[in-house]
């Protein structure tokens, strides 16, 4: 073999060798899912509630890595530094739009930083009282918070958080005051309203299903603007007393804009396979939860969507914009 043919067969062993670029290997070592919320809240549950599934369609294991605060903002700007190798995915809810129209020095860009992977579900926010409140719907909800103003307090699981700006909007429509109280998550929230530390809140349908079934909250409605196949007989704020209210949750998958696109099709894949299988989309809907697999692009346009929308709204309602210390 003279030297010209050595290096031409030296050269495609080395073409053989060499996973395409994109990784046609990935994943090779665990994935890590960063949630930027508490454990106990909707976004955690969901993530537990497909880790097996999903490690079934990765091949790999799956980590779920929680970092809280700000908002969502303090995991979000983690996963935005993250290396761009595909190990590293966002799960996060509608916070992650809110973000941009709320905050005055976001570390991160929600458009420019990630690309977002698929919506994973849909699903109604549940509004609820301490059992101890004298209501049973939300037009005596409201009837109350005007006759009692200053004194009835709406917890939420901290500034820019989905249950903040939703009930920022449900005290906005229905023009009621009713003092909000910050807490670190939805689970804390959820558990500050069964122990009567405050008297309403909104929260997750599927984080609060052991608390409403067991009568330490009394749900008043949902969120959606139609009724939710999961609590049939709750109605909508919408038809309950708050005519145009309708803001559902969501909960969406991300990954660091830089990621290879072939990687970023292995993932979706991967998701796909979870969020459309039979078994998964019957337990998650006995929860209120609708799955789903949007495809990249598509979900793309709706987070855009979304991003501007409620950058009208913080503007609308008048809301405080916020300055972010440095994480």
């Amino acid at each position: 073999m003279n030297r010209n043919t050595c290096t031409s067969f030296l050269a495609a062993l080395f073409a053989l060798s060499v996973p395409p670029a994109g990784g046609a290997g990935y994943p090779e070592r665990p994935v890590r899912i960063l949630v930027p919320f508490s454990p106990g809240g909707g976004t955690d549950l969901l993530c537990r509630a497909i880790q097996d599934r999903l490690e079934r369609a990765l091949g790999v294991g799956v980590i779920i890595d929680n970092r809280t605060g700000a908002g969502g903002t303090i995991g979000v700007t983690h996963a935005a530094r993250a290396a761009p190798d595909g190990y590293t995915l966002l799960v996060t809810s509608a916070s992650f739009t809110f973000a941009p129209g709320l905050y005055n020095n976001l570390p991160f860009d929600a458009v420019k930083d990630f690309t977002p992977l698929s919506m994973l579900t849909q699903q109604p926010t549940v509004l609820g009282v301490h059992p101890s409140m004298p209501v049973k719907s939300v037009k005596e909800l409201i009837t109350l918070a005007r006759k009692n103003p200053g004194k009835i307090f709406m917890g939420n699981a901290g500034v820019g958080s989905n249950l903040h700006m939703t009930s920022e909007l449900f005290k906005y429509m229905a023009k009621v005051n009713m003092p909000s109280v910050q807490y670190k998550g939805g689970g804390p929230t959820l558990i500050a309203l069964v122990t009567g530390e405050i008297q309403a809140s909104f929260f997750g349908i599927l984080s609060s299903k052991p608390f409403r079934k067991s009568g330490q909250v009394r749900a008043l409605a949902v969120t959606t603007k139609e009724r939710s196949p999961a609590v049939p007989d709750l109605p909508s704020i919408h038809e309950a007393g708050v005519p145009g209210y309708d803001k559902g949750a969501w909960t969406g998958m991300f990954v660091q804009s830089k990621v290879p696109e072939p990687i970023v099709a292995s993932i979706y894949k991967a998701v796909a396979k979870v969020m459309k299988d039979p078994e998964a989309v019957k337990k998650l809907a006995a929860d209120g939860l609708v799955a789903t697999a949007t495809p990249p692009e598509e979900f793309s346009k709706f987070v855009q969507s979304e991003i501007v929308e409620w950058s009208k709204l913080v503007d609308e309602m008048k809301l405080t914009k916020i300055s972010l210390g440095k994480h």
